[in-house]
């Protein structure tokens, strides 16, 4: 297994495949519990499939089953309106040629709870809007698989939509190893990033392996240098791990991005692949700095491999200064930079500086018997809704310029 990591390069990289690594051994050391990779990789595809998803909400008797069905069958009847009839709608007949290969990623976060996605659904058919064409989660793991197969209600959902979907595991500094953080209330003052202290890496690595056989769960979230470099490697041993670097890892820079880019080029499989699928970059970043981040990702021959990520909206509270929207940056940017998603995180600032209660980032982090006990369900589902109607005005304006999307495929299109 350990030629896997051999490269043809001399000194640092050489390291990586000497026995008397730690950082190698340990990690393979959490990787054997698991099988071979090719073990692993057949035991994820399997849990994955949407077969196998539905037949384990059946077995559980889970009340979302109902919904995941029912989702499918609006589909299947195509009660969703198409991207051809949506752009005629906003041009009005106009002859407009769209190039697909810089389609702009519609992209929401974070999706919470089932329930909210069929409540998007109803809203999309009603209004003939569009679903994204990816979503994120930061809700606690263990809990969605407490919670009546949310988990799995959700994998079996992007399935059916053909959207892409990014989880974030619950071994990460906000679970009580960063002593920095004395909670979510602290988020926005961290040292050190959110953190992966000590061991907390092969931790996360561990979870990972365990959501991705379990659960076919592919696609995380990525917050530290180490768990980088470590999801590098696992991919580099046969593991068919993905990751999307998020936003608290703070490239702001070109320099910062060359760093995180060269590594996941220098430690891609023989056949040029690699983990890295996405790359969110700093609420600071501006156009000129994401025109260069977009050149020394094409320089690298990772254009089609990562997706730049780019928040578009932000929570109102607790994460930047408001108001934030970068949304005529995005349509900048889309003119001439392909393989970008527009990130909504909040609802337009218009919209949620005029509410008492707007969103706030911490939300993420109540716990689901705190959001009823308090009341907040259908306080926390209008802001997710608040979001979807961002992602749709920033579809519009993207149409209106002439510009592609990508909304939830197997729904659109």
């Amino acid at each position: 297994m350990r030629e896997r990591l051999c490269f043809d390069n001399d000194g640092a990289l050489h390291y990586l495949s000497d026995p008397s690594n730690p950082v190698a051994s340990r990690l393979m050391d959490v990787m054997s519990s698991y099988g071979t990779p090719e073990e692993i990789n057949e035991k994820a595809e399997e849990a994955g499939k949407l077969d196998n998803l539905m037949k384990r909400l059946e077995e559980e008797d889970s009340p979302y089953l109902k919904d995941v069905r029912w989702l499918e069958e609006r589909r299947n009847s195509g009660d969703f309106v198409s991207v051809r009839d949506y752009r005629n709608s906003i041009l009005e007949g106009k002859d407009v040629s769209f190039d697909s290969s810089r389609a702009v990623t519609l992209e929401i976060s974070a999706l919470q709870f089932f329930p909210w996605l069929i409540a998007e659904a109803e809203r999309a058919i009603s209004r003939k809007e569009l679903m994204p064409g990816r979503f994120i989660r930061v809700r606690n793991m263990a809990e969605q698989v407490e919670d009546d197969g949310d988990l799995l209600a959700v994998a079996a959902s992007m399935k059916i939509m053909g959207a892409s979907l990014v989880e974030s595991l619950d071994t990460r500094g906000t679970d009580g190893s960063n002593v920095h953080l004395g909670g979510p209330e602290t988020i926005t003052g961290y040292f050190g990033g959110i953190g992966q202290p000590n061991d907390h890496c092969y931790r996360w690595i561990d979870e990972f392996l365990h959501y991705y056989t379990e659960y076919g769960v592919k696609q995380v979230l990525n917050v530290n240098p180490g768990t980088v470099l470590l999801g590098c490697l696992l991919h580099r041993l046969g593991v068919d791990i993905e990751f999307k670097i998020s936003v608290f890892m703070g490239n702001d820079n070109p320099a910062s991005v060359l760093w995180t880019l060269m590594m996941a080029r220098l430690l891609s499989r023989e056949d040029g692949s690699t983990p890295l699928v996405g790359l969110n970059l700093s609420n600071s970043c501006d156009v000129e700095t994401v025109k260069a981040v977009a050149e020394i990702r094409k320089a690298l021959g990772l254009e089609e491999a990562v997706r730049i990520e780019h928040h578009i909206t932000e929570p109102w509270r607790h994460i930047v200064r408001q108001p934030y929207c970068r949304r005529d940056d995005l349509l900048e940017l889309a003119e001439s930079i392909p393989n970008i998603s527009a990130k909504h995180e909040g609802g337009d600032p218009e919209v949620e500086g005029k509410l008492s209660d707007p969103s706030s980032i911490t939300d993420y982090f109540i716990s689901k018997a705190e959001i009823l006990e308090k009341g907040l369900m259908d306080k926390l589902e209008r802001d997710y809704l608040s979001k979807h109607d961002a992602v749709n005005h920033t579809a519009r304006a993207l149409t209106e310029r002439g510009l592609a999307f990508i909304a939830a495929p197997l729904l659109h299109d």
